[in-house]
């Protein structure tokens, strides 16, 4: 693939940061070199010299000193090679990417979040148009929106994304300008961003059939995909649906992922693969921003899983996505309990989000902002997930993931007492 015609001109102006390229030499090379060249502190004057982590399960493991002065320095930006090694085998055994072994890389990030903000500030140029299903994650309109692009909603259903839709949205475009230069055709979309599994704010997931015909779709139309994927370990449903990583053939998707729910959202822990090129320049990037993710972080991700070994990882995801699925059937029987006839929702299949649809109600955002607040109840008005934030909404998001089984109880009943006296104040 041509992957020049999806950079935009800052990312094509970045160049290696010589001491970046000298870290990593250093990190690679023999215990015998002796580097003059980087302007590393000296570790011997940190206050930190060792640790023991506890775990759950009463097992423990240490950091002992010299292991601590690595994970207390700068290291190479694509992530502690230990770390890398472990992410390709846990790709490879979830995903088996068909360019393996060719064209694809992959890099630790800040939270998957750093890594997604770093891929649309590659990808996009001031009125560009882009392809992004709706309702989405705001945290990505919040990056997005500030690049000057132009965002295309891209319908979902409880299906996830629908293809149907995308093709209609293409419609106005042939496929043969698809794979001409940024220049020839400056206003077809290049980027489609989406949320395969456990949608944020639907908790939906897309089908099998519908993975298979959109990335058709964006093999016509030669689009590149970003599979935003933190919520792939908490599907409810086995066996999990194949990713959009795991059928690309062509190299034509970027995949995020997090450590943020099955091991710590404060690790602030993500990684991206992708086709090496734009995974370069992802790294490019991050040499002249964050320089690489925490160390320690990193460490800690590695000593984790040296203890338990890929099936001792496999188990505590699934061990996660089945506390979510009892939480998300708790919080479905009170809804049934307190919010028949008053709202409408499909049942989620992952993720950690009840999309409840209010009837009878235009525009959920004062009612939420305003009269929920009143009652002591919080949730997320439905226009916080418009690529439009000025357009109505009947719906709210939920989260069942912190609440107790009372809290949800009271929460829902609360929610059905505002709906009722909103549609009581307008009769």
């Amino acid at each position: 693939m041509n992957y020049t015609r999806f950079l935009n001109q800052v990312s094509l102006a970045r160049v290696p940061s010589p001491v970046r390229v000298l870290t990593e030499i250093l990190q690679k090379g023999p215990p015998t070199m002796i580097s003059m060249a980087s302007g590393m502190p000296n570790v011997e004057k940190f206050p930190f010299k060792e640790a023991t982590f506890t775990l759950r399960d009463g097992n423990s493991f240490s950091i002992d000193a010299t292991t601590m002065q690595k994970a207390l320095q700068y290291s190479a930006t694509p992530g502690l090679p230990n770390l890398i090694d472990w992410l390709r085998k846990i790709q490879q055994s979830e995903h088996n990417p068909p360019t393996l072994n060719g064209q694809m890389d992959l890099v630790v990030t800040t939270g998957s979040q750093d890594g997604l903000c770093k891929a649309f500030e590659m990808l996009v140029s001031p009125n560009d148009n882009i392809l992004m299903e709706t309702p989405t994650y705001p945290g990505t309109l919040a990056i997005v929106k500030p690049l000057g692009c132009n965002i295309i909603d891209v319908e979902t259903d409880k299906d996830g994304l629908n293809p149907d839709h995308l093709r209609h949205v293409l419609s106005r475009w042939s496929p043969n300008d698809a794979f001409k230069s940024r220049e020839e055709v400056p206003d077809i979309p290049r980027i489609l961003y989406l949320i395969p599994n456990g949608g944020n704010p639907t908790g939906t997931g897309v089908s099998t059939d519908r993975r298979k015909e959109i990335y058709e779709i964006a093999q016509k139309y030669n689009l590149l995909i970003i599979e935003d994927d933190p919520y792939y370990y908490l599907q409810f449903n086995k066996p999990r649906p194949p990713s959009f990583l795991s059928l690309d053939v062509d190299g034509r998707v970027l995949r995020s992922d997090s450590f943020s729910k099955i091991l710590s959202s404060g690790l602030r822990l993500g990684f991206m693969t992708g086709p090496k090129p734009l995974v370069d320049r992802v790294k490019l990037h991050m040499q002249a921003s964050i320089m690489h993710t925490s160390s320690l972080t990193q460490m800690l991700a590695i000593k984790l899983l040296d203890g338990w070994g890929l099936d001792g990882f496999k188990q505590h995801v699934d061990e996660v996505a089945n506390f979510y699925l009892e939480r998300r059937n708790l919080l479905l029987s009170y809804a049934e309990k307190h919010l028949t006839g008053l709202a409408e929702w499909n049942v989620p299949t992952g993720g950690m989000f009840l999309w409840i649809k209010l009837t009878g109600i235009e525009d959920t955002y004062k009612l939420i902002m305003e009269k929920a607040i009143e009652k002591e109840v919080l949730f997320v008005p439905g226009r916080d997930f418009l690529s439009d934030s000025s357009k109505k909404s009947s719906y709210v998001r939920a989260a069942y993931s912190l609440s107790t089984p009372e809290q949800m109880d009271e929460a829902m009943r609360r929610l059905s007492e505002l709906i009722k006296d909103e549609l009581k104040s307008k009769n």
